[in-house]
């Protein structure tokens, strides 16, 4: 009897220990997955605001814009990301704000907004003539920097005179310029060429420019031939290579520095950077640049498939994978097992090979590029020339988007991609020389 109850007291007391012990495995369990949801939740915090780019940080340049009549340069992309919601399930949605709505709420005077290619809703196709207008939400007048003029005009920015126009009958004139664009890293993509040009008016008028600076998803590389002179033009002004690794404020400082603006007229130029940079960092955009670079596939790839711009092959306008496929309907080769057939959309209102099937390649699977990619380029133009030889391959857009003729004769002459990119190695090394002298990042 007394032997049963020590067994029974025994065996309780295992039962209770035992219970004990996943009593606190399963505390122990709780308590790490709150720790690990805890960690998780400070990780996405830490990485939300590991990068803060200048149009953030906004204590930095409000007292710039006290009681001055301000002129804005932006677009859809010109956006500031709100504080972070103290609640942890709240929606990220609502995450942005733009910069001219910001600041309006700031009681900052906003004279005149001025856009750039796209517009300032940045809906309009690459090429696409932008009207002056009012902006629906804010009554502002707005400019347009790609329609009858690319460069502003004194008496929109300065003159003390009446401004006359179908948008405006009033004084346009302002004391200081902000300029905020999400740039790509290519020579060919617009909106350095808008900066050249605000640049210089602001110069000639004696206006300070604020730059807000933004990341370059392709910082991380610099490639391409360097612009001949002869070959400027708007998608190609200065004598740099197609990717040259700057961001618009380090490439801002280089127009100043090496007297690129007419009659080496020098602008006074404040940069606003990014917080926790560097030309590696990667970094997602939240908001496409352009109409048709919809994600960061599309903008990693645009350096190396904007060449087809200048070609009889299609680089997916027209599709939902802009600069995400590539193809033709002149010739089908077995290993282009990839179909589309491009349609007018958004920012493609007429696309080339409109409703035509096209056969090329799906690269949104691609891995990432550092560096250009010229070998499918010079694939379609072979075989372009032995499938469609009487179909013409290039156009005379190719030029002003290489910034030579020499890429178009060395790919007529039958030079594969380490041929080619050897005769650009002496530019590029002069190039980074002169590129080191206004960088503003590691």
């Amino acid at each position: 009897m007394r032997f049963n109850v020590f067994k029974n007291t025994v065996l309780l007391f295992v039962l209770v220990m035992i219970s004990c012990a996943n009593l606190s495995k399963s505390e122990a369990k709780t308590k790490n997955t709150e720790v690990t949801k805890k960690d998780e939740i400070l990780k996405q915090v830490q990485d939300d605001s590991s990068i803060v780019v200048g149009a953030n940080q906004i204590e930095k340049y409000l007292p710039l814009l006290k009681d001055k009549r301000v002129g804005v340069v932006a677009n859809q992309s010109s956006l500031i990301e709100k504080q972070i919601a103290s609640s942890l399930e709240a929606s990220r949605n609502n995450k942005y704000t733009h910069l001219v709505d910001s600041l309006l709420s700031l009681k900052v005077n906003i004279s005149i907004v001025l856009s750039p290619e796209h517009g300032f809703r940045g809906t309009a196709d690459a090429g696409e003539k932008v009207k002056d207008g009012i902006d629906s939400k804010t009554g502002l007048p707005i400019v347009s920097l790609y329609g009858d003029n690319k460069k502003p005009k004194l008496e929109q920015i300065k003159e003390t005179k009446k401004y006359e126009s179908d948008i405006n009958k009033g004084i346009m004139q302002i004391d200081v310029m902000v300029f905020d664009l999400q740039d790509v890293g290519a020579r060919f993509y617009t909106y350095i060429s808008t900066l050249h040009y605000v640049m210089e008016a602001c110069a000639e008028a004696n206006i300070p420019l604020i730059i807000l600076d933004r990341p370059n998803p392709n910082g991380h590389y610099i490639d391409g031939p360097i612009l001949e002179m002869e070959h400027t033009s708007f998608v190609g002004m200065h004598p740099i290579p197609v990717v040259h690794g700057m961001t618009i404020g380090e490439y801002a400082k280089m127009i100043n520095g090496e007297k690129w603006l007419k009659n080496n007229v020098q602008c006074a130029l404040t940069v606003i950077p990014v917080k926790h940079y560097t030309h590696n960092t990667n970094y997602n955009l939240p908001i496409k640049p352009s109409p048709n670079l919809p994600n960061d596939k599309a903008i990693n790839l645009y350096p190396s498939l904007c060449f087809f711009e200048g070609t009889n092959v299609s680089i997916g306008r027209g599709t939902n994978k802009q600069f995400q496929v590539v193809g033709s309907p002149y010739y089908y080769l077995k290993r282009h097992t990839y179909e589309f057939t491009p349609e007018p959309n958004e920012g493609a209102k007429h696309p080339k090979h409109q409703d035509k099937a096209c056969h090329g390649y799906d690269l949104s699977n691609e891995k990432s590029l550092n560096s250009l990619n010229l070998k499918w380029l010079i694939e379609f133009y072979k075989a372009n020339k032995q499938y469609a030889p009487n179909e013409k391959f290039f156009n005379a857009f190719f030029t002003k988007l290489a910034g030579t003729k020499k890429l178009q004769q060395q790919i007529e002459a039958g030079l594969n991609e380490y041929e080619i990119k050897a005769t650009w190695k002496e530019g590029l090394e002069t190039f980074k020389q002169t590129r080191e002298k206004y960088l503003i990042y590691e």
